[in-house]
């Protein structure tokens, strides 16, 4: 183990995309416009730091719905960076590529693989990644996979912030890891290389 620790850092991920009541207007395809990303310390127990990415929709707009669900406005990701900008951010500003990371359920590790081939963009993270749900699933016996915010209800953890909010999503996700590892059942570092890189 190194002094700074680094190597029980993890990168809890979650996203938001552009998205309808129902099927997408002709044309547009669901597009990552929101990157939450909390770096978790395993071996403390803490959330370290959290962080927000705004990313500019280059092949949809935001719709009514959207902005109901996620408080996220087209004039707000205009402002944002370009979905390649943004991937190398994560790679250059977060360990995204060497660093394990997380997230709640498939959706954000899906949702990336297919922006980034359709983009012709470099997948921003390694191959570690571990998907919470499946794993908050086993540890408590649950025969169903939760919404985080029932997850959050059953392990009796608070709800901060806006659900569907890219960076408190990732927050509360965080929590979830850590109420996870405190009781022994965040798998090991050495058990996540069966999650290979898309």
């Amino acid at each position: 183990m190194d002094s700074t620790g680094a190597e029980h850092l993890l990168n809890v991920v979650d996203v938001e995309a552009t998205c309808w009541a129902g099927s997408p207007p002709r044309g547009q395809t669901g597009e990552i416009i929101e990157i939450g990303l909390t770096v978790v310390d395993l071996a403390a127990g803490e959330r370290l730091a959290r962080h927000r990415v705004l990313v500019r929709p280059a092949r949809s707009r935001v719709s009514a719905f959207c902005t109901e669900l996620t408080g996220l406005t087209q004039d707000e990701v205009e402002g944002g960076l370009s979905f390649a900008e943004a991937c190398r951010l994560l790679a250059a500003g977060h360990d995204a590529g060497i660093r394990p990371w997380a997230s709640w359920g498939d959706y954000d590790r899906d949702q990336f693989t297919r922006q980034c081939r359709a983009a012709g963009v470099p997948y921003p993270f390694g191959r570690f990644h571990t998907n919470a749900k499946a794993v908050f699933t086993g540890a408590y016996g649950l025969r169903k996979r939760p919404g985080m915010a029932q997850a959050l209800r059953l392990a009796e953890l608070p709800l901060e912030g806006r659900h569907h909010r890219g960076e408190d999503d990732a927050w509360n996700i965080a929590a979830l890891v850590l109420r996870l590892a405190a009781d022994g059942a965040w798998p090991h570092p050495s058990e996540q290389r069966e999650n290979q890189r898309p």
